[in-house]
């Protein structure tokens, strides 16, 4: 299936796809540039989701190394459940 949409460019840019794409071959080439670029976008959008998975790996783990935070931790552990019935 196709779409026909209006885009705009500038003069010079249509000019230059005339001439060197060919005059019945504009659709097809602008289609092929937005396909390129969607994947980069797809591509580029998976690498910085590994990026920040990577970083949250580190600070999890920079966390879980940090001795004064696991104390502070297991104290709040022990007095969370201090005055409340267990009913």
């Amino acid at each position: 299936m196709t779409r026909t949409l209006s885009i705009v460019i500038k003069e010079n840019t249509y000019q230059e796809l005339k001439h060197k794409v060919g005059y019945g071959k504009i659709s097809s080439f602008v289609n092929q540039a937005v396909e390129k670029e969607l994947k980069g976008l797809v591509n580029e959008q998976k690498r910085e989701k590994e990026q920040l998975r990577k970083k949250l790996i580190a600070a999890y783990k920079r966390m879980a190394k940090n001795k004064n935070l696991q104390k502070e931790l297991a104290l709040w552990d022990s007095i969370s459940g201090d005055g409340l019935n267990d009913k």
